[in-house]
């Protein structure tokens, strides 16, 4: 009796087998009870952000008292541009007085009481050094004159809008010419994040909501926006959602025992010390926690879609991996992503305070010494807590996908 040999099955092809390859873009016949709990447990996200949103929903008119309440200038200041005619050279310093023809901006009035005027205002040294021109344009800040005297002017800043919208502009352009639709999708969901931000968050701070369950809410209305708008409704991106939102929890977590433990005050500039006089109800140190929290959501979105990207093809590619050589292998991947993203995370904050870094480094102390500060403090907690929060992530989400996706398939099945 001849024996019969079995010819190798396709992957993919044989009966019971649980995956299809979709052109583009590989998805798996997901198991409906590894659909369920994910869906589920995303859902449920889904109505606590929902009831958060609603609870912490700001005091519009606690709101409209604060905002504007702060003055500005005095009262009657208006801020004309006017249109540069001459820029002269700074003045020595120290200056010994007899040099008058420098530390001058030469402009004419081009809107207000005095358009068509003539003017000569005091500018910073280093904006004289800026490199303006003939015909830029320049704010002043006009006070008006008491008891019939004249209205005075001075230097207030430089007219930016133009150079702004263009390179915002360009921006749109290179997005959407390079990623096409989902290049689109990504500037709409960061539209939609500017709009949770400042219709819900900021209000929701100011009026004197508690900061970390505000940053966690809108954090997470961002990413279920963001995230499916951008990456498509699928279960690959539910499960980068869940390791997403989980490093959110993770992150916040580190960082509020790292502020709590270093005692940071979150007053470290002018910002600071206008909320703590003017808006008492906000807690600056809830507030450091929720910057770190959404300071981390661009990075953290970026490593969990590679990992469940990564998990899915791999799976696509290699059915009869097992779930623990699947999780080992993707976490390969995952570990290289760390590290680049490791030094973007710290190089995007080094960047950041190159200022406060070069002023630091003139002082006659260490930087031993210096670690401590509050301003160096604050900087170290912010990478510290959002990279640790982002390594945390990668095997989580890693854990979700692999867990999520088929199983290699029962060799009753396939022999």
């Amino acid at each position: 009796m001849g024996s019969h040999r079995a010819e190798p099955t396709p992957p993919g092809s044989g009966p019971g087998h649980s995956h299809s390859h979709a052109h583009g873009d590989t998805e798996l016949e997901v198991r409906p009870l590894p659909r369920l709990v994910l869906l589920g447990v995303l859902a449920a996200v889904a109505v606590v952000t929902v009831v958060g949103v609603v609870l912490l929903w700001p005091d519009r008119g606690e709101v409209d008292r604060l905002q504007g309440s702060v003055g500005f200038a005095a009262e009657g200041t208006t801020f004309p541009e006017a249109t540069v005619d001459r820029v002269q050279k700074a003045c020595p310093t120290p200056s010994d007085g007899t040099e008058t023809d420098c530390g001058q901006l030469e402009v004419t009035l081009a809107e207000g009481p005095d358009d068509g005027t003539e003017v000569s205002v005091g500018i910073p040294p280093q904006v004289a050094a800026a490199g303006l021109e003939e015909g830029d344009r320049v704010v002043l800040l006009r006070t008006p004159g008491a008891d019939g005297q004249p209205a005075t002017y001075g230097y207030f800043e430089i007219e930016r809008s133009t150079p702004l919208w263009l390179v915002g502009g360009l921006f749109v352009l290179v997005v959407v010419a390079v990623a096409r639709l989902r290049g689109l999708m990504a500037l709409v969901g960061l539209g939609v994040a500017g709009v949770v931000i400042g219709g819900f968050a900021v209000p929701a701070l100011l009026a004197g909501e508690s900061a970390v369950p505000v940053a966690l809410v809108a954090s997470a209305a961002i990413m279920f926006v963001v995230l499916y708008t951008t990456h498509g409704l699928s279960l690959r991106t539910s499960a980068a959602l869940a390791g997403t939102l989980a490093g959110m929890v993770l992150t916040a977590g580190i960082g509020w025992w790292a502020v709590t433990s270093a005692h940071l005050t979150g007053v470290v500039d002018e910002g600071g010390q206008v909320l703590s006089t003017y808006a008492g109800a906000v807690r600056l140190q809830d507030l450091l926690v929720a910057a770190v929290v959404i300071a981390g959501l661009g990075v953290l979105n970026d490593v969990t879609i590679t990992q469940a990207s990564a998990v899915w093809e791999l799976r696509a590619a290699a059915p009869g991996l097992s779930r623990a050589r699947l999780f080992t292998s993707a976490m390969r991947i995952g570990r290289d992503h760390i590290a680049s993203t490791i030094y973007t995370i710290v190089f995007a904050y080094a960047g950041t305070s190159l200022t406060l870094l070069l002023a630091v480094s003139l002082y006659d102390r260490s930087w031993l010494d210096l670690l401590g500060t509050e301003e160096i403090a604050e900087e170290l907690v912010r990478s510290f807590a959002s990279s640790i929060g982002l390594v945390l992530a990668v095997p989580a989400t890693t854990a979700i996908a692999v867990l999520t996706v088929p199983g290699p398939p029962d060799p009753l099945e396939v022999s």
